[in-house]
């Protein structure tokens, strides 16, 4: 209540300087002043111990006179910001040139560039993701986009923009700790050195399946009952979380060829009895390579499949289906050409993955972002913009298009070797994770838009001991 009578007393002084910036009218505005200073709201006594009674009424009831688990909710506590975590944030351009840097010195050494790359690389994309959706919480946070509300998260426990650096930073100062260790190992003609980075992978899945309360638990949790919804998309409601999630999987492509390596390889210890051809070579690796690549987008047009049937047969969900079916079919048609690279195949490449990215980039423009009106006040934008600049919408909109043809380089016979075709294979996975990045946010914005011009601010207010069962 304390915390409440000077917030009133600090709207009323910003809607005073408001009034002197509009009438220029000082001297009134400090009489103003001097009477909201002396107001009961401002000075009363009555207002501290309402507030008295208001903690002994919610102790009583909702946490069982705990004073403490109490204070929690009533006057949380804000979380206080240092430097570190932008230092961190920082040093992440050297970590990536430590990961680039490797793949060059490692000219010759096939037990790096076919095992511990593949292991690094995924570490390393992950990162990357995380990092761009802190940059995105930041933007959200800024613009005042409720993604909370959209997302449908609680407030106590989501992700700031600050965590989410945090988490990337630790991942790639671990991952690159690993590295080295590794590499020395390696050069000391250490037994079992290519066992290090296995390591690394089951102490990253401890920790994401570690029961206790450290670590993030509840958006680790988060994390896997959404992954769980997308896999099992036909059975469970699709929810703005699922399909979120869904299309981040679908630029993530590449991390699940090197989650399929590394599972293979280590699973089957090859590190210790076989080559790692055991893992590329063979028949079934590529069938499973044809698979992965095709999941993502299956599982996110099962989701607008359900979306259809609940959403009282929206023909819009069966068109956003075709956009992924599309991207399925130009997926096949790259395999296939890159067993057999004909000129058919070729051409047969160029009509497919144009035509998916035409479909691509009208959804993205239209659907998700909601540009591209003939009728709006913004010349082909929408007729809101949180954004004041308009041309970075404009800049945003070429950038897209740009990553979207990231496909040519399979039809180019681009002639280099084998490690620059390691770093180029990274360089365009690392370009479409920011390319997602960057559509986040205006998918978000665009969400918030709508949620504001059709009044949907709130779902349910919920009371607060479901607030204490929840984690």
């Amino acid at each position: 209540m304390d915390g409440s009578s000077s917030l009133n007393v600090k709207a009323f002084t910003k809607i005073l300087k408001k009034f002197v910036k509009v009438s220029e009218q000082q001297r009134a505005t400090d009489l103003f002043s001097e009477k909201v200073k002396r107001s009961p709201f401002s000075s009363s006594d009555k207002v501290l111990q309402l507030a008295d009674e208001v903690e002994c009424i919610f102790m009583k009831h909702f946490t069982g006179n705990d004073r403490k688990v109490a204070m929690k909710y009533l006057k949380p506590q804000q979380p206080r910001n240092t430097h570190m975590i932008t230092f961190l944030v920082c040093s992440r351009a050297l970590l990536f040139h430590s990961h680039v840097s490797g793949i060059f010195t490692s000219t010759g050494n096939s037990a790096y560039m076919e095992i511990v790359y593949h292991v690094f690389s995924m570490f390393a994309l992950i990162s990357l993701h995380i990092f761009l959706y802190g940059c995105n919480l930041f933007m959200w946070k800024n613009t005042r986009i409720n993604h909370n509300f959209i997302f449908d998260f609680s407030s106590n426990t989501a992700l700031t923009h600050r965590d989410a650096f945090l988490m990337s930073a630790s991942i790639m100062c671990t991952v690159v700790a690993a590295l080295v260790i590794n590499l020395f190992l390696k050069n000391a003609g250490v037994a079992y050195a290519n066992a290090l980075p296995g390591a690394l992978l089951l102490l990253s899945t401890g920790v994401l399946f570690c029961p206790f309360d450290i670590f993030y638990r509840s958006t680790r949790y988060c994390f896997m009952r959404v992954m769980r919804n997308i896999i099992f998309s036909p059975f469970y409601k699709v929810l703005m979380a699922d399909f979120f999630m869904a299309d981040q999987l679908t630029s993530q492509i590449p991390l699940l060829r090197h989650m399929e390596f590394t599972a293979c390889y280590f699973m089957a210890g090859s590190f210790r009895t076989h080559p790692y051809e055991t893992c590329t070579s063979g028949q079934q690796y590529k069938h499973l390579a044809y698979v992965i690549s095709f999941l993502p987008y299956f599982w996110r047009t099962l989701q607008c499949l359900r979306r259809y049937l609940e959403e009282g047969h929206d023909i819009n969900q069966l068109a956003n289906a075709g956009k992924y079916v599309s991207a399925m079919v130009a997926a096949a048609v790259r395999f296939k050409y890159a067993a057999t690279p004909t000129p058919f195949w070729v051409w047969m490449v160029i009509i497919s993955s144009s035509g998916a990215t035409i479909y691509q980039l009208y959804w993205d423009f239209v659907k998700d972002w909601g540009f591209l009106n003939p009728k709006s006040k913004n010349r082909w934008l929408r007729n809101e913009l949180i954004l004041k600049n308009k041309s970075i919408y404009y800049v945003s909109m070429m950038l897209n298009l740009a990553l979207r043809l990231a496909w040519t380089e399979s039809v180019m016979k681009i002639h280099i070797g084998k490690v620059e075709s390691r770093l180029l294979d990274f360089s365009l996975a690392s370009l479409e994770i920011i390319r997602r990045g960057h559509w986040n946010f205006y998918r978000l914005e665009n969400e918030h838009l709508n949620n504001v011009g059709k009044f949907r601010a709130v779902k349910t207010v919920p009371l607060p001991f479901r607030e204490l069962e929840t984690d």
